[in-house]
């Protein structure tokens, strides 16, 4: 059972990189002659989730190089309502030959064309941050955090993230500090640095820091190693009883993990897509509620969303049942727009989860 901190500073922390994302609307990255600027980053946007959609006070642990387009994205957070104060930023050297801020090219696809994403990200403020750079003793203990978040993502940005990410899970279980954490493969983030092995052997070693672990249906495998026995490699078949096994061998090999939440989506074109998750707290499973069909304009961010509705659901007190219900109705209404991050409000996530449809609210 959880046992989450009741007095703190911040009900969250989240741990990783941010970056500019330039969307092309409905065009494509490489005809588009305009761009609208979000920030998104995979960590970053479940604590932007938190405090937006749910009220949570909520905080970001990065860095930035100290230019124009870093201030860019420190007035997006300010407008997303998460505290800027652990912000590292990086002297900027004119040129971005030694540190620069990361920028993420997504377009959302359409039907049979699927979203396609293209970052550029080498050499970031964020990939370069030591451990030393941040007084994890004032943060969780001084503080008194009571929920860590981070992820693959930012594990896989260099050598040395992974060392960050290990001193801030450390820290926090000291100080009795929740730590979440989404596996979030991207085979593009390892495809030169060792691949699949590579980022086992890097989750494996964070993975025993880890107190609620969460992943979509294909991180359980590319990220730790577990089989889905009966999962087609399209992924078009997705049984829970597979996901269910597969999350008890992890718990068998990880008996720290307290919670395992997993979605389930299956892609029937780029704007159609089932959508499901079942989670698991002291031996009891919970599904929610399956949504197939599920009409969708903007995908990225959507698992991001689940997890900051899981969270919620946690902080709360609420069973696992109820948490992984609100954890995806908020993914569900995440992807109803455009951009990373979720324009949901707890009273919509609130009437998803009681089963209210979407007519006109006037």
């Amino acid at each position: 059972m959880l046992t989450i901190r009741t007095d703190a500073a911040f009900d969250a922390v989240s741990l990783g990189e941010i970056m500019l994302r330039l969307d092309p609307g409905e065009g494509r990255i490489k005809t588009a002659r305009a761009f609208r600027a979000w920030e998104g980053g995979g960590e970053y946007n479940v604590a932007r989730g938190l405090r937006r959609a749910f009220g949570k006070r909520t905080a970001v642990v990065t860095a930035f190089a100290d230019n124009e387009v870093g201030r860019l994205l420190e007035d997006l957070i300010l407008q997303g309502g998460v505290d800027t104060s652990f912000i590292h930023w990086a002297k900027y050297d004119g040129i971005g030959r030694t540190v620069r801020n990361g920028l993420n090219f997504t377009e959302r696809g359409f039907g049979v064309r699927g979203a396609v994403g293209v970052s550029d990200r080498g050499l970031t403020a964020a990939s370069q941050l030591k451990a030393s750079d941040v007084d994890w003793e004032h943060l969780f203990g001084t503080l008194g955090v009571r929920w860590l978040h981070t992820g693959g993502i930012y594990a896989a940005l260099s050598e040395t993230t992974p060392d960050v990410i290990e001193a801030a899970m450390e820290a926090a279980h000291r100080h009795g500090t929740i730590v979440s954490y989404d596996l979030n493969y991207r085979p593009s983030l390892w495809q030169t640095i060792g691949g699949k092995v590579r980022a086992q052997e890097v989750n494996r070693r964070l993975a025993r820091y880890v107190d609620v672990m969460i992943g979509n249906e294909e991180d359980f495998t590319a990220s730790l190693g577990f089989e889905v026995h009966g999962v087609s490699e399209n992924l078009d078949n997705l049984e829970t009883l597979a996901f269910r096994s597969m999350i008890e061998e992890a718990i068998k090999e990880y008996p720290n993990f307290q919670v395992v939440a997993t979605t389930l989506r299956t892609v029937k074109s780029a704007t159609v897509n089932d959508w499901g998750a079942i989670a698991w707290q002291d031996g009891t499973f919970a599904e929610a509620t399956h949504r197939a069909g599920l009409e969708i304009m903007d995908r990225v961010g959507g698992g991001d969303s689940f997890a900051s509705g899981l969270i919620y659901g946690l902080l709360e007190g609420f069973g696992i049942a109820q948490a992984v219900e609100y954890g995806a109705a908020h993914g569900a209404l995440a992807m109803t727009t455009p951009g990373d991050t979720s324009m949901a409000s707890l009273r919509e996530v609130e009437a998803l989860v009681g089963g209210k449809g979407a007519r006109v609210q006037r």
